[in-house]
């Protein structure tokens, strides 16, 4: 199906088939529905080359992340993806530009966001963390009309085009059920390291898990750390936390800082005597969840979201196709038994 071939069944002109699919001038509702019916009928997919030339330039993507170095590298696996798809959609008259900066410098993050806004990209894909951060960028983000799609985590009360990643809260609650499986009777308590508590998703990953261990009974000790103080979690603050607390059930921790919980527990004295549950199959993780030092991992794919999150940018934006709201992230568990290779 061509454009000549849909304006000869609407019995209308090129030019006008033109002006409804890129939504320029003026053409009557009867002879737009005729030609929009013709359209869904047939599947039509305009050339992303044609509009490419018809604006007159290439369409502009910036990806706005943390730094691929941070969160034990969690953010290099979703730039795989991302370059992925950017190798995918860069014949065909898109540019994808990576904007990196340190979560935990308030003045890098404001820097490349107002670079961001100065760049006016024709579409942004961002993970809200640090809401009060990204929270004030985003309403400025929408105020400049740049559409914009979330990954890795979503934010109340604000709607991107769409939103990928998984449902946080239930991640915590399976994390709970987990635990529960594993220990069977829970006397003493579990512990949940609350790391990067000023993320709403990293909350809503905590308060999963307490409210599984309400439901059944079982103590809990919360103890929050706050990348806004500008490190990371580190072993020694962990190490810290183990000694003052020698009697534990398991540790859940809401972020991929399992591999340092069990870093610092073999620095405490030897093996580990409680169960540890984390999240993201990072190289750390994966590697101390093939030696034992963790027993289970939650997965959410994060090549996988930095590859959606592009693609379905370029659906919208370039092709105009509509895109779900909402793509949710199965919850995957990895034990040392079905680790993929």
């Amino acid at each position: 199906m061509t454009v000549r071939e849909i304006a000869e069944l609407a019995g209308v002109s090129i030019g006008t088939v033109d002006r409804v699919l890129y939504k320029r001038g003026r053409v009557s509702a009867d002879t737009k529905a005729r030609i929009e019916a013709i359209i869904e009928q047939y599947q039509f997919t305009p050339n992303p080359m044609a509009r490419q030339l018809k604006r007159g330039r290439a369409h502009h993507f910036c990806v706005f992340l943390p730094r691929r170095d941070q969160d034990a590298g969690y953010w290099s696996q979703v730039l795989q993806g991302i370059q992925r798809a950017a190798d995918e959609i860069s014949s065909l008259g898109v540019e994808t530009e990576i904007v990196e900066f340190d979560r935990y410098s308030r003045e890098e993050f404001e820097t490349a966001a107002a670079a961001i806004l100065s760049k006016k990209p024709d579409g942004l894909i961002v993970p809200p963390i640090m809401s009060e951060r990204t929270g004030p960028f985003i309403e400025q983000i929408r105020q400049a009309g740049i559409p914009c799609i979330f990954f890795d985590a979503n934010l109340p009360g604000i709607d991107p085009l769409s939103a990928i990643g998984q449902d946080p809260f239930r991640g915590g609650y399976l994390a709970g059920r987990l635990m529960h499986l594993f220990a069977g009777r829970l006397e003493k308590p579990v512990a949940v390291l609350d790391a990067h508590g000023e993320d709403f998703h990293i909350t809503r990953r905590r308060d999963g898990f307490l409210k599984y261990a309400g439901e059944h009974g079982f103590p809990t000790i919360v103890q929050e750390y706050s990348g806004y103080k500008g490190l990371e979690v580190s072993v020694e603050e962990i190490g810290r936390f183990l000694r003052e607390n020698p009697a534990l059930t398991g540790v859940f921790i809401t972020n991929c800082m399992a591999h340092r919980v069990a870093e610092a527990a073999k620095k405490c004295g030897g093996a580990r005597d409680f169960l540890l549950i984390g999240y993201d199959l990072i190289p750390n993780n994966r590697l101390s969840l093939e030696e034992g030092g963790i027993d289970a991992i939650i997965s959410q794919r994060p090549e996988y979201q930095g590859r959606e999150a592009l693609l379905n940018l370029y659906r919208r934006i370039v092709l105009d196709q509509q895109i779900p709201p909402r793509i949710e992230i199965p919850l995957d568990v990895y034990f040392k038994e079905n680790i993929p290779v």
